[in-house]
């Protein structure tokens, strides 16, 4: 898949979902597993996968190519 939009695990519903582009492309009965889905996802499609909290608020991002403010240190 060469979509670069992110994509985004956020609770929905019962579960968690997972969305790319305001769509949902998978769906999980708990964070965890809605986790592990959208990482392999975003490793797939290159893009950044944003984590959010059961409140709806990110909680954390990871960037798996393409991102727009890669970081300035070396490491």
């Amino acid at each position: 898949m060469t979509n670069k939009k992110p994509i985004h695990t956020v609770p929905s519903g019962n579960g968690w979902s997972n969305k790319q582009g305001g769509k949902e492309i998978s769906h999980h009965n708990n964070k965890a597993n809605a986790e592990i889905a959208g990482r392999q996802q975003a490793k797939q499609s290159h893009t950044e996968h944003v984590i959010h909290n059961k409140n709806g608020q990110i909680g954390e991002k990871n960037s798996y190519g393409g991102d727009p403010c890669p970081p300035k240190d070396k490491r």
